[in-house]
């Protein structure tokens, strides 16, 4: 049995915990339907669930904390993220379907067996990816690559699976590189 996953990452510092365009984390304040909870952290990083959004002195509070720049990818960092993707699927047993990268973020849909953790599929992906990017460019300025964490969607049927797919393809705006299992590349 398998399943299929659409996991989703920024680039560091690009995409910061209350940007206005949504975020996956877990944060300080309650939504008016969260269940009661003596934690003063709510986890809203669980996949099915809304994202945040427009959290502007969390957003100013994130930059502060950051490290180095902001890291945003050219396309010869996006040609070496996919070609390690596609090792990194193949050494795990994994299918690659689908993957965009643009300068601030990556998109990918992969079918693992059922019994894997979608946060280590996100996690290899990412941690592979900046073994390659460390041999290529160096250590960047934050000592990461990745933003922490990210979004790791299950994908629960065929028709997700296909939406999925076009999804990353064919609905991200100033793509750097795709690349797509049915690619004779």
């Amino acid at each position: 049995m398998s399943r299929h996953w659409l996991p989703t990452s920024s680039f560091y510092g690009t995409w910061l915990p209350g940007d206005r365009r949504g975020f996956v984390g877990r944060v300080w304040d309650m939504r008016p339907d969260d269940p009661p909870t003596t934690s003063k952290r709510v986890e809203h990083d669980i996949p099915g669930t809304p994202y945040d959004k427009d959290m502007p002195g969390l957003e100013r509070a994130s930059a502060q904390r950051m490290k180095g720049p902001p890291i945003y990818f050219t396309a010869e960092h996006a040609e070496i993220l996919i070609q390690q993707f596609r090792e990194t699927a193949a050494f795990r047993k994994w299918k690659l379907l689908a993957v965009a990268v643009m300068a601030n973020h990556v998109h990918l849909v992969v079918e693992t067996s059922d019994d894997v953790d979608p946060t280590k599929v996100l996690g290899d992906f990412k941690a592979y990816g900046s073994r390659a990017f460390t041999a290529r460019f160096g250590n960047p300025e934050s000592g990461t690559w990745w933003t922490y964490s990210g979004s790791k969607r299950l994908l629960p049927d065929d028709q997700a699976v296909v939406d999925g797919i076009n999804y990353v393809l064919h609905k991200q705006d100033n793509s750097l590189a795709t690349f797509s299992a049915t690619d004779r590349s």
